[in-house]
């Protein structure tokens, strides 16, 4: 595999602003305007490049030996939690779609950490896959303890109008389908003290015009988590959730124009976007033992974009 010049070198000292908002002087630009034209996007095209790895975090071992399945692994707010669950002593099944490039880069710099790690690619919206997913992770670790379901797609439309049923079909089957799917076939292999955590967002709170179905996928999933719960509570299985706000993820870059990446993110009260690693080791706490009276619950973080 060609090595880039890339995600081993990114640090946090590098977040620093580009320029000054040419139309607005109230926030910097730390994204240059770039564009995909595929999603979920792949993370070794953006420039600047995601921060995922937090080098001050400290190996605190709370998820020794502990056997997490994290979709959309490869890349994005998926990739800093596989690199901090790493840390913690994890053992990992990351799950991609086609981003084969963000996966092998992501997966060597596990291993140069010490760290366990397998890559599974396919489509989550195929229910025989989630099935492949289970049977290969037992077969490789024998068990599963922890299920962050976090792959996800966004197809922004000016209106109501403008979204065709099969981009409704998608979305709803990426972001709200394929957790379904998963989590079932997990759960027949979920013992006590189990976690399980779903990435929704902050556009299902607060509603965003232009991601319509996206955030009726995303606040479904919130109903799921709640629900499920409840369900789980008496089998002392976790189940929660994480609400991101803007963060520089290649979901950004491949679903938005050009234009709209130099001022992203500069709505919140922190007037930035966050860093990948800057929400990693939520997943953490919701993963480990330290959140052991924490199921149904929400965690928002959005830099002070949303305060529910």
């Amino acid at each position: 595999m060609k090595k880039e010049k890339n995600c081993c070198e990114n640090s946090i000292k590098k977040i620093k602003p580009i320029d000054k908002g040419i139309q607005c002087n109230e926030f910097l630009v730390y994204f240059p305007a770039q564009h995909q034209k595929e999603q979920p996007g792949m993370e070794y095209l953006m420039k600047p490049l995601p921060l995922f790895d937090n080098p001050n975090h400290c190996d605190n071992q709370r998820l020794k030996d502990k056997v997490a399945i994290i979709t959309g692994g490869d890349s994005g707010i998926g990739r800093a939690v596989a690199v901090a669950f790493a840390k913690e002593g994890a053992k990992l099944i990351l799950v991609y779609y086609n981003e084969h490039q963000d996966a092998c880069e992501i997966k060597q710099y596990i291993e140069n950490l010490g760290g366990c790690v397998e890559l599974i690619a396919g489509d989550l919206k195929d229910p025989s896959f989630s099935k492949y997913i289970v049977e290969t992770t037992i077969e490789k670790y024998g068990k599963i303890d922890i299920l962050v379901n976090n792959a996800g797609v966004q197809y922004p439309q000016k209106s109501l109008l403008d979204i065709s049923e099969q981009q409704f079909d998608i979305t709803m089957k990426t972001n709200l389908y394929a957790v379904f799917y998963l989590t079932k076939a997990v759960l027949p292999y979920l013992k006590e003290g189990a976690s399980i955590i779903n990435t929704s967002s902050i556009t299902t709170y607060y509603g965003e015009p232009e991601l319509i179905d996206y955030a009726s996928s995303k606040g479904a999933l919130i109903g799921f988590t709640r629900s499920l719960a409840t369900n789980l509570a008496k089998k002392k299985i976790r189940v929660n959730a994480v609400a991101p706000g803007t963060f520089w993820t290649p979901l950004q870059p491949s679903s938005w124009t050009s234009d709209k990446i130099p001022s992203f993110g500069s709505t919140s009260d922190l007037k930035r976007a966050g860093q990948p690693y800057e929400i990693a080791t939520t997943y953490v706490y919701l993963a480990s033992p330290d959140s052991s009276y924490t199921t149904g619950q929400v965690i928002h973080v959005n830099g002070g974009e949303y305060k529910g």
